[in-house]
């Protein structure tokens, strides 16, 4: 009896879900010899489609294994799913978690379908902590569902409310990990930010993170996911800019550069409150690595407002970035809103991601000469820095470890590191 393969789509949080739900199958001793999970994504009309299109190479490679479809795109429309030839069961985004929901055979004619309704699961199970070594790295679950309602975003329709996983056990979970000989762990969620008003005491990220960083004293490295940046108080301003074991590289969900676009997407904040932010961050702490979420042709956009999203680019110093053409989600108002033409959309995705790409190779030249702490991935030769730049390394070194480096320079796009005194 083995483990069974697992194909995920979209998010660190699906990735370190899917090996959560492998390890608790094998726990419960499910055959995963003829079992093949897709933990799908609906972020996006793309994600759904390439959700779709592997489960059919996956029936088409392995025909006589039975397909199970979880994760959002699954929670969010499982008759689509189940409609489908290939699939044998489709399994909602809390059900994921009973091993019993993969024991297949219940129907013979059709499909299962077992999908509650997520809205209303309130509280974060135990199980739900999960940890996935994700070479080098391990990624912690603090956080699922969200609270908030952007007009693009079908997520917590897939995720559910927003619930916190009570500090404890995160770091017992942490503590475990750096017992394991972890280097770095990454704190993953829907909305991370929003950690804690349901738990007890209403504990805050910040306050989550110091008790890490003061309970595992022995953890070199601590990551966050994407953050909003509104949801930044002082206290985690504080850590951000101050606690070298937090690491200088931050991801904000900025979607836009321009303001009436962030109204009709009921984001949160400002360009402006975005410039200051990063602003503040960069001038108490320089080396700092700037992320960001943007969306590209967002309903109502003209050459005007797209013009501001480019700007921000430069405005927020952003060297790490996603960036999304806008499609149409089925049940967002967004959706309903007027749309811009596909091919406007496409141009100006292409745009932003030249615009981030030009400036992350200016901010990859201006790290040579610099030294860095380098995290070894598991092919031993690349590896990540604090401030998430990838270097390839001068030298194998162990999966894992920690090596300084000075960055010699730059090939293929790449920082070229050799091993510090």
């Amino acid at each position: 009896m083995s483990a069974p393969e697992m194909i995920s789509m979209g998010c660190r949080l699906n990735i370190a879900e899917s090996e959560t739900l492998r390890q608790n199958l094998v726990a419960n001793n499910i055959d995963g010899d003829n079992l093949i999970i897709v933990n799908s994504c609906a972020v996006t009309n793309e994600a759904v489609r390439q959700t779709r299109q592997a489960i059919r190479r996956a029936k088409k490679d392995n025909p006589e294994k039975n397909i199970v479809v979880t994760g959002c795109a699954a929670q969010v429309d499982p008759a689509m799913f189940a409609a489908m030839p290939e699939t044998s069961a489709v399994v909602g985004n809390f059900d994921k978690y009973d091993a019993a929901n993969f024991k297949l055979g219940l129907h013979s004619n059709r499909p299962d379908i077992r999908v509650s309704d997520i809205m209303r699961v309130t509280e974060t199970a135990p199980h739900m902590v999960s940890a996935f070594a994700d070479r080098s790295r391990a990624f912690v679950e603090i956080q699922n569902g969200c609270d908030h309602r952007c007009t693009f975003c079908i997520i917590p329709f897939g995720r559910g409310n927003s619930r916190s996983v009570p500090a404890g056990l995160v770091v017992d979970q942490v503590q475990a990990l750096v017992d394991k000989g972890f280097q770095e762990v990454v704190l993953t969620g829907v909305d991370v930010t929003s950690y804690g008003p349901d738990l007890p005491g209403e504990p805050t990220l910040g306050m989550l993170v110091e008790r890490i960083m003061k309970h595992v004293p022995a953890l070199p490295r601590l990551r966050l996911s994407s953050l909003d940046g509104v949801e930044i108080d002082d206290q985690l301003f504080d850590l951000l800019t101050g606690e070298q074991r937090l690491m200088p590289h931050i991801h904000l969900s900025l979607q836009s550069g321009d303001n009436m676009i962030l109204k009709r997407m009921k984001r949160r904040h400002s360009r402006e409150q975005a410039i200051n932010l990063v602003e503040r961050l960069k001038a108490k702490r320089p080396e700092i690595a700037i992320g960001a979420d943007i969306i590209a042709g967002f309903p109502t956009e003209n050459d005007a407002m797209f013009a501001n999203s480019l700007a921000i680019i430069e405005q927020c110093d952003v060297v790490h970035g996603h960036i999304f053409p806008y499609s149409p989600k089925q049940g967002t108002p967004a959706a309903k809103m007027p749309q811009v033409d596909g091919h406007v959309i496409k141009e100006r995705a292409k745009i932003l991601r030249e615009a981030v790409t030009t400036r992350a190779l200016d901010w990859r030249w201006s790290l040579v000469g610099s030294r860095q702490k380098v995290l070894a991935e598991i092919s031993g030769d690349t590896g990540y820095a604090e401030n998430f730049a990838r270097v390839q390394l001068g030298r194998p070194a162990s999966k894992g470890q920690i090596v300084p480096v000075v960055i010699t320079g730059m090939q293929n796009r790449q920082l070229i590191g050799r091993a510090a005194a």
